[in-house]
Formats: structure tokens, C-alpha cells, sequence
């Protein structure tokens, strides 16, 4: 790798896989996945979003229930929802 300024040279293979420096990862929270978009000036690499950090929202929003209760519970409503329409 070759550094000039704020500028780095990376590699890239036959397969077209490139390593993004680890400062760079660390810096922008990379981990092992991440999203690709093209943009006007090059491609863009945006942190993959973490589930466990979304999973708080959903604990919240269930507090005080079992997992298998809400399960029973969706499945319920989907039973009601098609007997519905099997009568339309």
C-alpha cells in the first residue's frame, strides 16, 4: 500500500476484492459486512446496520411478554385474518 497525504493505493484481485485499511474500518465502523453504493464521485461504503443494537427497540416495545406468547399470539390473528377471507 502506498500513502500520499490523505490518498491510499489498495490492491484489488482478479475476484475484484480490495482491503479497506483498518484505520479507515475503524474510523467509519466497519465491520464485516457493509453497504455498497455508487455515488458521482466513486463507490461508497456505509456501516451494515447491527441488529442487537436494533433489537432494543423491539424488547420494548414486547417488555414484559414471553416470545413464545407473542408467537401464539400472531399466529392467531393470521388463522382469524385468512378465515376472513375465506369467507369473502
Amino acid at each position: 500500500m502506498v500513502m500520499r497525504m490523505d490518498l491510499e493505493v489498495v490492491k484489488i484481485t482478479k475476484k475484484g476484492q480490495a482491503t479497506i485499511p483498518k484505520h479507515l474500518r475503524v474510523k467509519f465502523g466497519l465491520k464485516d459486512r457493509a453497504i455498497v453504493r455508487e455515488s458521482e464521485k466513486g463507490i461508497l461504503f456505509l456501516p451494515f446496520p447491527d441488529i442487537s443494537e436494533e433489537k432494543g427497540s423491539l424488547r420494548e416495545l414486547f417488555k414484559g411478554q414471553k416470545a413464545k406468547d407473542v408467537v401464539e399470539e400472531a399466529r392467531k390473528e393470521d388463522q382469524s385474518k385468512e378465515k376472513n377471507l375465506e369467507i369473502r
